[in-house]
């Protein structure tokens, strides 16, 4: 399952520098990393909406749009999904409240 994550993350990587006009990728890192994770945050609340409605179709949708553009915001700061995952799976089998209340805030 994670082949397809890594498949996005190459074509991300590798669009990144094509011509804006011709790649949405392209297109969001022109304008700026406060513009991919201002798109990240529309994707998150359109998720949400989703999820209040019980639209279970439109969630996997928008689901697929957070994971994507979380992926662009994560390229840009030279970030890969393999750091996210290993995160997570630092976390595992740690309680949700005192792994939060081990954090640095």
């Amino acid at each position: 399952m994670n082949d397809i994550l890594q498949k996005l993350e190459a074509t991300i990587l590798a669009r990144r520098d094509a011509d804006p006009s011709d790649s949405y990728v392209a297109s969001l890192r022109a304008k700026g990393r406060a513009k991919m994770a201002e798109k990240l945050g529309e994707e998150a609340v359109e998720a949400i909406i989703a999820a209040v409605q019980d639209d279970k179709a439109d969630m996997i949708g928008e689901a697929a749009d957070v994971l994507f553009h979380l992926m662009v915001l994560l390229a840009d700061m030279d970030l890969s999904i393999d750091d996210v995952l290993a995160e997570l799976a630092r976390r595992e089998g740690l309680s949700g409240i005192a792994e939060k209340a081990s954090r640095k805030d």
